[in-house]
């Protein structure tokens, strides 16, 4: 058997086992679904090539073709995955545009689908004569510029979810998909071996190289995806928006009672400390509904649930790094503030207080130091 067969054999088995714990995982469950099913196609892509490669018979040249469409999916497939994870909502029938560029493949290919043996022979002796496939090399420029366009798309929605979700959360670090970025520099890596193939014929890059590289993206695929911890989808106030039917009037008399609690739970409990703290936490730790919680931080505490919670983690750092007898370093000072990394703590840090905690620190201690020589 050819050792590309069972390279890509491999690929296909380890697809096919990373789809189905993929589509079994409840962690992103939405987002891990469309992973499923895109890992699912290019399994099912590399048995066709592991087939092709051992035994290239007339009989499957039409299936090895066919397969050889599945690159204008995989592209758009990334997008929808970037995009289902950060919104947490499953695709839904308008996102079928984005099968428009498999379909156009499959139009420009359609009469040679359709040819019968004899005129498939035909064809095959005239492209081992030196012809071209249909659509060469058009095709071609197109599938490089239409699946790039979309991996960059998903970057770009990537980069904005980051920026939005470290102004609402203390653990953004985890759940700021560095993954993606693996899968999309591996992508990035198979689509420059493909244009290198294409363009300048170097003889140790041929086309069983790309579907190698295939192979080894589908393990880093599997490793990093299992791995993940749950994402924080929509970070823009999805917590913070009850029903409008359910919002309480202005002049609500239980807003002083939950006021008085949340304070309370802030400055006794200290529960701004918990890094994964939600609304619907809070609320049920205060004892009121979660919508009339949210209606009281948004017209009491002038902000929004991320807002009202990353003041009081500034406010509790703050008084830590202005306390001389404070030993502890900035981050074990942020950690106990309820923050997970320094970078997230540092960003929230000087956007609430327009200096770094480092300078904040200083300062105070310059200023205190200052006082008692002054006494």
């Amino acid at each position: 058997m050819n050792v590309w067969s069972i390279v890509f054999l491999i690929g296909a088995a380890q697809a096919a086992l990373l789809a189905l714990a993929l589509w079994r995982r409840p962690v992103n469950a939405p987002a891990n679904r469309v992973l499923a099913v895109w890992i699912a196609v290019i399994g099912f892509d590399l048995a066709v090539k592991a087939l092709y490669f051992r035994d290239s018979s007339i009989d499957l040249i039409k299936l090895f073709r066919f397969v050889g469409m599945f690159p204008f999916l995989y592209g758009s497939a990334f997008y929808l995955y970037v995009r289902t994870l950060t919104r947490g909502r499953a695709p839904g029938l308008r996102d079928g545009v984005h099968l428009v560029g498999f379909i156009a493949a499959l139009v420009v290919n359609a009469p040679w689908f359709m040819m019968d043996r004899t005129q498939t022979q035909a064809f095959l002796a005239d492209l081992a004569a030196g012809g071209y496939w249909p659509g060469t090399p058009w095709l071609d420029i197109f599938l490089f510029s239409y699946s790039l366009s979309y991996v960059v798309a998903g970057l770009v929605r990537v980069r904005r979810y980051r920026r939005e979700l470290l102004q609402r959360r203390s653990d953004a670090d985890r759940m700021s998909l560095h993954w993606i970025d693996a899968m999309a520099l591996s992508q990035i890596v198979i689509w420059c071996i493909a244009v290198a193939q294409w363009q300048f014929r170097i003889p140790w890059i041929d086309y069983p190289l790309i579907y190698g590289a295939v192979v080894a993206w589908v393990f880093v695929v599997g490793y990093l995806s299992l791995s993940q911890v749950a994402v924080a989808a929509q970070p823009p106030q999805v917590e913070d928006n009850a029903p409008a039917e359910a919002t309480p009037a202005a002049d609500d008399p239980r807003f002083a009672a939950v006021e008085a609690r949340l304070t309370g739970l802030m400055e006794r409990e200290r529960l701004y400390s918990e890094p994964a703290l939600t609304i619907g936490q809070l609320a049920k730790r205060s004892g009121y509904p979660e919508y009339l919680v949210s209606a009281v931080i948004n017209r009491r505490f002038a902000g929004n649930f991320w807002d009202y919670i990353n003041r009081q983690r500034i406010e509790a750092a703050r008084a830590c790094l202005a306390d001389g007898g404070d030993t502890r370093t900035i981050l074990d000072i942020a950690y106990a503030c309820g923050f997970t990394s320094k970078s997230t703590f540092n960003a929230a840090f000087k956007r609430q207080l327009a200096v770094t905690p480092s300078a904040y620190r200083q300062a105070r201690s310059q200023a205190s130091s200052m006082a008692d020589t002054g006494a």
